[in-house]
């Protein structure tokens, strides 16, 4: 099964946190991806840059509206995903505890129902 595994957090104001601690995350994710990749597990995965770098497009008024910043306001946003490739649920979940940004923030376990590689579409059926 193919599970998406989505980090959010609170995004911390520009010098909050200490640097010593941006390079000590920096070098859990390091081991965190490789671990994913030793196991054979990982598809992909991305850090996302801060939500002020976003821009929203939308149609649903019919016609095209751009806005800077993510579309909703929330108090956590979406910081980055990291797909993989495991027997069932219960090792995405273990997968997901290990996880670096489970312990300032929250990773969303969530199974994915179609992806697209390569030009070719794979329906990913939950068991």
């Amino acid at each position: 099964m193919r599970y998406a595994l989505l980090l959010h957090n609170p995004e911390p104001a520009p010098g909050e946190v200490p640097e010593g601690a941006i390079e000590e995350m920096q070098q859990l994710f390091d081991a965190y991806g490789k671990a994913l990749v030793a196991a054979g597990v990982l598809v992909g995965g991305n850090i996302l840059q801060p939500s002020h770098a976003t821009t929203t497009i939308t149609r649903r008024t019919g016609t095209t509206q751009v806005q800077d910043g993510p579309f909703a306001e929330t108090k956590e946003a979406l910081a980055g995903v990291f797909v993989i490739e495991v027997p069932d649920a219960d090792a995405a979940l273990a997968w997901a505890e290990k996880c670096p940004g489970a312990t300032y923030g929250s990773v969303e376990v969530r199974p994915v129902a179609v992806s697209l590689s390569a030009g070719t579409w794979t329906a990913h059926n939950p068991a």
